[in-house]
C-alpha cells in the first residue's frame, strides 16, 4: 500500500507537471493564434485599402472621361467660334476695305455720314447694330474661360490618380514582402522539421526512414505527406504499418516539431511499452 501511495503521489506530481505543460503550451499556441491574427488583420487592411483605391480610380476615371467629354465639346464650341471671330473679323475687315473704297469714289458719303445710324433717315443702321457683335465676342470669351477651368480640373484629377497609382503600388509591394517572409519561414521550418523526423525515426526504429513530401503537382503551401521507408522500400500508405510504428512515426513527428522551437521539459509516459512494441 505504501508503495502503491508513493506511486500514486508520483503520478500525481507527473500529472500536475503535465497540466503546467499544456497550459503553456495551451498560452503559447493562443500567443501564435493572436499574432496570425494580427497579421492576417493587417493584409485585410492593406487588401481593403487596395479596394478603396481601386474605387477611387474608377471615380476619377469616370470623372475623368466626363471631364475629356466635356472639354471635347468644349473645344468644338470654342473652335466654332473661333470660326466665327475669324469670319467677323474678315468680314471687318472686308467691310473697312469697302468703306474706304466707297469714300474714294463716292465723295457724297463724307458730306451724309454725319446722318448715319439716325432713325427716320435712309441712313437707319439698327438692323445691323454693333453691340451684337460685341456681345457674341463676350461669350466667346466666357467659353475660353470655362475651357481653361475645365482644362485645371482635368490636370487635378490626373495629378491625384498618379498619386492613388502610386499607394497602390507601395501597398502591393509590401504583400508581396509579406508573402516572401512567409513562404521563407514556411521552407525553413519544413526543413528543419524533416531533417530531424527522419533522423529521430531512423533512431527510434533500424533500418527504416521517413520524410514529409509534397503531394504530387502540389507546393509544400498546399500540404506535406508523411511517407516511411523500410529497408529501400516506401509504404504506399501508413495503413501498412504497426500500431506501434505508427506511434513511433508520431512520436518522431512530434519530437521534430519540438526541436524546432525546444520546449524546458519532456514528459515521456510509458516509453518501454512504445519501444517494446
Amino acid at each position: 500500500m505504501e508503495a502503491v501511495k508513493q506511486e500514486c503521489a508520483s503520478l500525481e506530481s507527473q500529472s500536475v507537471s503535465l497540466k503546467q505543460q499544456i497550459t503553456s503550451l495551451t498560452s503559447e499556441i493562443a500567443s501564435i493564434r493572436n499574432a496570425h491574427d494580427q497579421a492576417q488583420s493587417e493584409l485585410n487592411l492593406f487588401c481593403s485599402k487596395i479596394k478603396e483605391c481601386d474605387t477611387q480610380i474608377s471615380c476619377i476615371l469616370r470623372e475623368q472621361q466626363e471631364l475629356q467629354h466635356k472639354i471635347s465639346e468644349t473645344n468644338l464650341e470654342r473652335k466654332k467660334m473661333e470660326n466665327e471671330v475669324k469670319r467677323m473679323e474678315m468680314e471687318q475687315k472686308s467691310c473697312s476695305s469697302k468703306v474706304e473704297k466707297l469714300i474714294e469714289k463716292h465723295a457724297w458719303i463724307t458730306l451724309e455720314k454725319h446722318r448715319f445710324g439716325r432713325s427716320g433717315t435712309d441712313y437707319d443702321f439698327a438692323s445691323c447694330d454693333p453691340h451684337t457683335a460685341r456681345e457674341d465676342f463676350e461669350k466667346l470669351q466666357k467659353a475660353m474661360a470655362m475651357f481653361e477651368e475645365s482644362e485645371d480640373e482635368y490636370n487635378d484629377l490626373i495629378s491625384k490618380k498618379n498619386i492613388i497609382e502610386n499607394d497602390k503600388t507601395k501597398i502591393k509591394m509590401v504583400i508581396e514582402e509579406l508573402d516572401e517572409k512567409k513562404k521563407e519561414m514556411l521552407k525553413v521550418t519544413w526543413v528543419k522539421v524533416n531533417n530531424d523526423f527522419g533522423s529521430i525515426f531512423s533512431t527510434l526504429l533500424h533500418g527504416t526512414m521517413a520524410k514529409l513530401e509534397t503531394p504530387e503537382g502540389s507546393t509544400f503551401l498546399e500540404g506535406l505527406e508523411v511517407c516511411v521507408a523500410f529497408g529501400s522500400v516506401w509504404k504506399q500508405s501508413l495503413s501498412e504499418l504497426s500500431g506501434g510504428q505508427r506511434s513511433l512515426l508520431a512520436l518522431s513527428l512530434i519530437l521534430a516539431l519540438l526541436l524546432f522551437k525546444p520546449a524546458p521539459l519532456y514528459i515521456l509516459d510509458e516509453v518501454h511499452n512504445l519501444f517494446s512494441s
